[in-house]
């Protein structure tokens, strides 16, 4: 005896609506991204901007003074864009009591937008700074470390997901002949800033700054390298113009340029 085939089921409407909403809610929200807004930086990012609950690390270049006030001042155009966005004050804490309020107030972050934190050693700087972070109430937050694992690292990483606050964590040279940036770490992205020449001026003076911004590492996306203008005083980074009347090469240096 042939089995008659069962009928077709058909959700109902409401069912499927309550099905579609139930898994909307399951799904993560968009995290919040800072774009730098220079596309030739952006475009290369895999999420067109810095995510705004994830950890950033820099280091400088080098040891210098010049490289360590570039990557310092990096720092504080983010935090400033983070600070101008979200309407909230920036915490930094380190271990050291270098920072020069003038320097950063160019970069557009002022002064009274920090709320400043200085422990003894590393291990008390990344609790701060991971504190600061669930607190959920900083637009930014900033810790300078000379050392921190991987076990740091992640717990920064998650400390950021769940406040939904993003973390520069500046890691400072320890020894001239290793990077600071050669451990094991689980940031979003990585950078290494150092200095270069300003553009010349047509008059006696110095020009703009100028600095090599560096992405060592980034998830889902590649490393580069741009050079770039130095933060404004609203953080805001700038592609040099070009030289409209650059001069011909001639005679030896055309031949080394060749």
């Amino acid at each position: 005896m042939p089995i008659a085939p069962a009928p077709a089921y058909r959700p109902r409407a409401e069912d499927l609506a309550a099905l579609r909403a139930e898994l909307d809610r399951a799904r993560p929200a968009r995290r919040p991204v800072l774009a730098f807004g220079v596309a030739e930086l952006d475009d290369r990012l895999a999420g067109h901007g810095l995510d705004g609950a994830g950890l950033h690390e820099m280091a400088a270049a080098s040891p210098t003074l010049n490289d360590d006030a570039a990557a310092t001042l990096f720092a504080a155009g983010i935090a400033a864009r983070f600070a101008g966005r979200r309407g909230a004050d920036i915490f930094w804490t380190a271990s050291q009591f270098d920072l020069y309020a003038p320097g950063l107030e160019q970069s557009g972050l002022k002064p009274a937008a920090i709320l400043y934190a200085q422990g003894m050693k590393d291990s008390i700087v990344l609790a701060m700074a991971e504190d600061a972070l669930r607190d959920g109430s900083f637009a930014c937050v900033i810790a300078e470390v000379k050392a921190a694992d991987q076990t740091a690292t992640r717990r920064l990483q998650l400390a950021a997901s769940d406040g939904s606050t993003p973390v520069l964590l500046y890691r400072r040279h320890r020894r001239l002949d290793r990077c600071p940036l050669s451990s094991l770490s689980s940031a979003m992205t990585r950078w290494r800033i150092g200095c270069t020449p300003s553009a010349p001026l047509p008059y006696p003076g110095v020009g703009r700054a100028r600095w090599l911004v560096e992405l060592v590492r980034q998830r889902n996306g590649n490393p580069f390298s741009l050079e770039l203008e130095a933060c404004d005083d609203t953080g805001r980074l700038a592609l040099p113009a070009a030289a409209p009347d650059r001069a011909i090469a001639t005679g030896r240096a055309a031949i080394q340029a060749a």
